[in-house]
Order: C-alpha cells, then structure tokens, then sequence
C-alpha cells in the first residue's frame, strides 16, 4: 500500500514537472498574458521594450482567455486584468515604447490601425509615438498589452510595474494633472455659457497673434472636421495652432482629450434692451476702412476683421469669445449726466463730476448744479467707441472740461441775481448752442437743466444775496395777496347784495303774483256779481210779477170773499184761525180736552176756554180790539193765546225784513253798476 501511495505520488510529480517545462498556462477570460521573452537566438533589444521580430523582451502579442503553453525556460507569463472605461467617462493612454515625440509635439499622434492601442504591433509599425496619446479610450472593455502601454481611469491605473522609480513618478504626475483639470468626465456646457478652449499642442501661433483662428470647422469636410477639438489629429491636419482658440463651444456635451486641450467656462455676452454692442476686434486680418474721408478718428471694419466693427451688436445673447475681442455696451437710450456732488445717473458716467465752479459779474463765486441730457444713435456707437474708446472717458475727459468752460463764460457776464432770475433764458440759449458741440463728437444733446446757485466754500455772502432776494420777493407776494383780498372783499360784498337781491327776489316775484292773480281774480269776481246782479234783479222782477199777481189773485178773491162772507173782519179771522191751527200743531195742546169734570158752573166755564180764547183772539190789540187775558184763565190757554200772538208779530217782522233785503239788494246794484 504504501509503495502504491509513493508511485502516485511521483506519478503526479512527473505530471506537474512536466507541465511546468512544457509552460501550460491557463488565462481567465476576464484577463490577459502578457509574454516575456527570456532569451532568443536573435539576441536582445537595445532600446525598444516590445520585441517585434522574436528577440527577446515583451512580445507584442497577449494571450487571451484559454489554455496556452509557453516553456519556464523560455518565457514568463504576466497575467493582468482586462481595462474597463466606465460609462460616461474617459480613459487616457500613455505608450512605453515607439517613437520619440517631435519638438512641437506634446502628444503622440493618433495610429487608427491599432483598434484603439490593442494592436501592439500595429501601433509600432505604423509610427506610433511613446508618451501621452492624443486619441482618447471611450467607454468599454479593452484587452491592452499593460507592458506597451498604461491606462489611466478616473478610479484605476493600469499598468505592467517594471520597477522604475521615474516612470512611477511621471505616472503620479500625469494622475494630478488629469483629475485637477476634470479630464474623467465629458465636457458639459450649460446654456448661458461658453466654452474657450487652449490648445497645448500643435504648432506655436505666428508672432502678432494672440488667438489661434478658426479652423476644421466646416462639416462638409470630413477630412479636416475635427467637430469642436474632438478630433485632435484632424484639427492638427487642418492647420491648428497650440494656443487660445478663437472658436468657442457651446451648449453641449463634448469628449476631448484635456491633455491636448483644456475648456474655460465663461458667461455668454448678453446685451439688453437699450443698448448696443459695439464690437473691438483682436484678431483677424487688416480690413478696408469704412469709416469715410472725414473722419480722422480711426477706422471702422467689416464683421470678421482686427478693428472696430462698424455694425454694433442688436440686443441679444452672443457666445462671444472675450479673448479674442471685447464689446463695448453703449446705451441707446437717454443718458443723464450730473454736475452734482453724490449724484449719479442711472449709467454711472458722472461719479466722478460736481457742481461748476463760477465768478459772476459783480464778483460772487457760486457753484453751478446742472443735468445734461444726451442720446447716441446707434448707428453711431461705433465713431464714439473708436473715437473715445470708452464712454466713462468721453465724459470725464472731452464733456466735462466743454460744459464747464461754457457755463463759466455764461457766469463772467451775468450778475448773481441776473443768474438767478434769468435761469429759464440762459438753458433754453445753452441747449441750442451746445447742441452743434455734442453733434461733433457724434451726441445728440436733448436737453439743458440747470439748478439754482449755491454757495461755494469761497464764498458765504451768497445766502444773504439769496435771503434778500427771498424777503423782497415775500413782500411782493403780500403786496399781491393784500390787493387780492381786497378785490376778493368787494366781490363778497357783491355776493351778499346778490343773495339779499336774490332773497328778495322771491318775496317781489310772488307779490307781483299774487297782485295779478288778485287782479284777475277781482274781475273774475266783477264778472260773476255782474252776473248775480242780472240774476238776482232777474228773479227778483219775477218774484215781483208772482207776487204782484199773486196779490192781486188774492185781493180779487178777498174781494170777493168779503162780498160774500161779510167783509175784511172775516178775513181777518180766517187768518187767525190759520195762525191758531200752527199754533196748536206747534205747541201739541188738545183743542178739546180728553175728560172734561164738569161740576156746576164751573164745568160750563171751563168747557168753554178754547171758544173763549179763540174770540179773545179776535179781540187782540193788533186786530185793533181790546185784548186782555183774564188771570183766572188757563195756563194752557195762555200759552196758546202767547203763541198766537208771538205768530202775528213774527209775520209782520218778516214783511218788514222782505223789505229791507228788498231794498239792500237795490242799493247793492246800484253801486255795481255805479
């Protein structure tokens, strides 16, 4: 048994001893083997690290994935792991061996033949260069010879070590540079930026020139379209210049090699509502002056050439390249400049003016506050930007001085006062003959404003002039409010006779009314007693006719009566009888008493009253008959003899008022007709 175990066991001895000098090797397939030659018949390299006739050192090829076998004696397998670029990032490539860089360059160029550095031998072969590669990794999984080359990620380096302290150095370096410049990730311009970008290899810039001019930027051609530096190889063809470029990047996402150039980030230009940008080229070549004959200021170019622009910018966001140029802002709208200590305008160009300094006529020294309104067409901003170079100068040095001295030579001839009360006269004569001034340095004067003058440190009589000037003025006005109120107390008198006159014009009117509507009613009045006249003689003539005829109807028939009756005492009676019938219906006494007691002679006498008294009656004085009423008679008896009698007196008191309203009703008609 145990012979067995120690014959197994040299068995499997042999077997691995065997394997190890036939050099089998198995490779996952998540790495690779990297060969290195030990010896060869064709000797050694002298400079080169990859070997790519057999000598010994690196071979160019790898062996993937498998079951390899390559001699210990011969070779050393290196087994590393495959690269991964992550998504979104960028991985930078730094070759061992190959050519030396030239003096221009800083990066070694492009070899498409390689499939992106997996091609060892197709690199070298086909003239690529050691150093720091142009072409960039993308994203992906990438099986590189670690001895040729090494691969630096944003997380990882990869690379075969050899043990050279310097190279490992250099690697370090190369890592800080990458991370400090962000050179891991896509460039990412956002929407209100720009991106400038320096190119650090290529050919140097001719000398005059600061900005490298635009190339490779048409895509219609494909051999030089490097689309926006990504493409460092094709810039290069296209004739591109290490240095600042003029061509800027903008919204987007871009992947370039920040070894072969880096991005600055700056704002867009943005020009607002109200004003213009004047453009003052860096670059480019000489333009054809535009500017005219008679102006001597500078010149004025096209778009695209050094200079001034002689077409300023509309307002509007512009990805202006700000190291290639500068734009000017001036304003189009109204600008307002002060001659005021601690007063600016809304554009800030007079912070740094005051208040005019004058000497007047009669010696005073007052300080001038002003305000000058100006306006700048903005088909002009070009002249006043190449004229004046900036606006803040315009002012400060060519406006200030002008409108200073013009405001002093207006102060030597006038008085104090005249300054004062003659202000609105001298700004209307200085906004017209300063207006031809501004017109020659390309401004449009609007207006003139011009303050009252104050009292300069020189100068402390000022406010007295000022206070006297301020009491004869008060006076003035009290002159006027006195003569005022008194013309104001005669119309309030006036007033007041209106009202009264007004007042009593109601009590007039209604008088004058009431007169005609008495008037009116007066003949109103006339008219119907004239009327009631003519009725009232009317029925009073036929009353007169009825009566007349009716008493001559009843004289005849007394006549006739008394012919047949006996004569006027029976009618006398009869008229009594007819007034005792009233009276007893008035007073309600029976003519024949009920019961009648009746005891000797006395019964007799007293069955007799009503006969005796109407017989009495006959015998009254007013019928010319003794009339006496006996004491013994009746109480009703006397009533009734009372009642006839008060008849009597009361027929004849109304015959006698007949007669009086007869006569009344004739005197009346007569005044009437009078």
């Amino acid at each position: 048994m145990l012979e067995l175990l120690i014959m197994i066991g040299v068995l499997v001895l042999a077997v691995y001893l065997f394997l190890k000098l036939i050099g089998l090797r198995v490779i996952p397939n998540d790495k690779v083997g990297i060969v290195e030659k030990w010896w060869s018949f064709k000797g050694s390299l002298d400079e080169q690290i990859i070997a790519l006739h057999g000598e010994a050192g690196f071979q160019p090829e790898v062996l993937r994935g498998g079951i390899h076998f390559r001699t210990p004696l011969m070779y050393k397998v290196h087994i590393v792991p495959l690269v991964t670029i992550p998504q979104g990032q960028i991985g930078y490539v730094f070759a061992r061996d190959g050519k030396p860089l030239d003096p221009t360059q800083t990066l070694g160029k492009v070899i498409p033949e390689c499939n992106n550095f997996q091609d060892v031998r197709a690199f070298l072969e086909n003239g690529g260069q050691r150093g720091p590669q142009r072409a960039i990794l993308r994203e992906g999984t990438y099986a590189f010879n670690l001895a040729q080359f090494i691969v630096i990620t944003e997380d990882k380096i990869y690379y075969l070590p050899m043990g050279n302290k310097e190279e490992k150095e250099m690697i370090e370096k190369m890592v800080q540079t990458l991370k400090s410049r962000n050179a891991f990730r896509p460039i990412v311009i956002t929407e209100d930026k720009v991106g400038i970008v320096t190119v650090h290899d290529g050919p140097s810039l001719p000398s005059g020139d600061i900005v490298a001019p635009t190339v490779g930027d048409d895509p219609s051609d494909p051999e030089t379209y490097h689309n926006n530096f990504q493409d460092p190889e094709k810039f290069l063809k296209a004739g591109g210049f290490r240095g600042r470029q003029l061509q800027v990047l903008v919204e987007g996402t871009y992947f370039i090699n920040r070894l072969f150039a880096t991005v600055e980030l700056i704002d867009k230009t943005v020009i607002e509502v109200g004003y213009v940008g004047v453009v003052v080229s860096y670059v480019g070549p000489k333009g054809q002056d535009t500017s005219g004959e008679d102006y001597k200021h500078g010149e004025l170019v096209e778009k695209g050439y050094r200079g001034v622009w002689k077409d300023p910018l509309m307002p509007g966001k512009y990805a202006f390249n700000t190291y290639a140029g500068k734009i000017v802002k001036v304003p189009t709208t109204n600008i307002i400049l002060k001659w005021i200590s601690n007063q600016t305008g809304t554009h800030r160009y007079d912070e740094n003016l005051k208040e005019v300094s004058l000497i007047t006529k009669d010696a005073f020294e007052p300080s001038l506050p002003l305000a000058v309104v100006l306006h700048i067409d903005y088909r002009k901003a070009p002249l006043v930007v190449q004229r004046f170079g900036d606006l803040k100068m315009l002012v400060e040095q060519t406006l200030d001085p002008m409108v200073s001295a013009y405001f002093k030579n207006i102060g030597q001839k006038k008085t104090l006062i005249e300054l004062i009360q003659q202000r609105d006269e001298i700004q209307k004569i200085a906004s017209a003959e300063m207006k031809e001034r501004f017109a020659h340095y390309n401004l449009e004067l609007e207006e003139v404003l011009i303050g009252t003058p104050m009292s300069s440190p020189n100068d402390n009589k000022i406010d007295a002039i000022l206070e006297q000037l301020r009491d004869r003025q008060i006076a003035l006005e009290q002159i006027e409010t006195y003569s005022r109120q008194q013309k104001a107390a005669e119309k309030e008198r006036e007033l007041r006779e209106a009202e009264a006159r007004a007042a009593q014009q109601k009590l007039l009117t209604e008088s004058e009314i009431n007169i005609q509507i008495q008037t009116n009613q007066g003949k109103a009045e006339y008219q119907r007693s004239l009327q009631e006249a003519q009725k009232i003689k009317a029925l009073a003539e036929a009353e007169a006719e009825k009566e007349a005829r009716i008493g001559i109807g009843r004289a005849i028939a007394i006549e006739e009566q008394v012919k047949a009756y006996g004569g006027p005492q029976y009618q006398v009676l009869q008229d009594v009888m007819g007034k005792f019938t009233q009276a007893l219906e008035k007073t309600g006494i029976d003519i024949v008493p009920e019961t009648v007691v009746a005891m000797g002679e006395k019964a007799s006498s007293a069955s007799f009253n009503a006969f005796e008294m109407l017989l009495t009656l006959l015998l009254t004085k007013e019928l010319g008959i003794e009339f006496k009423v006996k004491e013994t008679e009746d109480e009703n008896v006397k009533k009734i003899k009372q009642e006839i009698l008060n008849s009597i007196l009361l027929a004849k008191e109304s015959d006698k008022k007949e007669e009086i309203k007869e006569n009344s009703q004739n005197l009346q008609q007569e005044n009437n007709v009078s």
